[in-house]
């Protein structure tokens, strides 16, 4: 069975989202799983990126990160964000491997990237959305 996937990046943290996409290309290529990837420029745009193509892929990954400042715009698009993947999820049944970092600093955000580090957010973004796929 043949599955094509969307990569949507956020690209606000330019090196935290490369370090995701990177994570998540490694491991979708090991998977044979065919893919394209799209930037936009921060994770409030993802859930339309989405929403766009949702007929045109099995699964998408949403990769980004957002880091907590002194205003509650965090807490904002963080759960906005969030709960529109879900939602479009959900009602179209279709796999979305979150992997949208929210993170209270640089530090943590570039922890939760490193593809080389122990957490590696955008391995664990593909991995979840190819098991619901069958992988």
């Amino acid at each position: 069975m043949k599955h094509k996937i969307l990569i949507v990046s956020a690209n606000y943290y330019r090196n935290i989202s490369k370090n995701l996409v990177y994570d998540a290309k490694l491991t979708l290529d090991k998977s044979k799983v065919k893919y394209d990837k799209t930037d936009v420029p921060g994770v409030f745009e993802i859930p339309v990126v989405i929403a766009k193509n949702i007929e045109k892929y099995a699964g998408f990954i949403a990769l980004g990160c957002v880091i907590k400042g002194k205003t509650p715009h965090f807490n904002f698009i963080s759960s906005t964000t969030i709960e529109a993947i879900m939602n479009l999820s959900v009602e179209s049944k279709k796999p979305i491997g979150n992997g949208i970092l929210t993170c209270l600093n640089i530090e943590q955000a570039n922890d939760r990237s490193n593809p080389k580090g122990t957490k590696r957010k955008g391995r664990e973004a593909a991995k979840a959305m190819l098991s619901i796929l069958g992988f």
